[in-house]
């Protein structure tokens, strides 16, 4: 038989397992790559989109509550924050009470307003820790001046014991002037204004 009548037959491969090869996978196993591979996919995309949407949300309601005290004309119910004391040195006593403040700022001067009632060691303690103390309330005194208190829409007029100081810091701490209504020495009222200048 010569060459060019010798049959070419194509050659075939070989049946699944004989080669090593891979059987070929049935539809469950290809539905559970494909949902496998799109979880992934909706993880690596969905995670960071959701964590951006609910940073976007926190941010703008930060924003949305420091411009409503930006707006807010007046002595607003509450405490300052932690932050806003810490800047304004008003070592508030943990126990007082009808607490209410207003920052004001402009480029001469920040200020911050304080009102609180107390107890007597309440107020003992709020003047020690600025670095005062009682010896230094001379009554009788009103150290906050008219323009704070129309700010502030306080009234220092007669009819109560009023009693006052000025504690003065270097800059660029602040200094506050404290007035102390002590009609009910157990139960005083005490108004501050804090100033700092930046």
């Amino acid at each position: 038989m010569t060459t060019a009548e010798h049959t070419v037959v194509p050659r075939q491969s070989s049946p699944p397992g004989e080669d090593g090869g891979r059987p070929p996978q049935d539809r469950r196993r290809t539905i559970r790559r494909r949902l496998i591979t799109a979880t992934i996919i909706v993880l690596l995309i969905g995670v960071p989109a959701g964590y951006l949407l609910i940073s976007a949300g926190q941010s703008r309601r930060s924003g949305q509550d420091k411009e409503a005290e930006a707006a807010a004309q007046g002595m607003r119910e509450g405490w300052p924050s932690r932050m806003q004391r810490r800047i304004f040195e008003l070592p508030i006593p943990g126990n007082a009470l009808d607490v209410q403040y207003y920052e004001t700022n402009n480029w001469k001067a920040s200020r911050m307003y304080v009102q609180f009632r107390t107890s007597s060691a309440g107020l003992d303690r709020f003047l020690s820790r600025l670095g005062s103390g009682r010896a230094a309330l001379q009554e009788g005194e009103v150290t906050i001046g008219a323009r704070d208190t129309k700010i502030a829409g306080w009234y220092f007029g007669p009819g109560a014991d009023w009693a006052g100081t000025t504690h003065t810091n270097k800059d660029p701490r602040p200094t506050q002037n404290i007035s102390v209504d002590m009609t009910d020495p157990a139960a005083p009222v005490v108004y501050v204004v804090s100033a700092a200048t930046p």
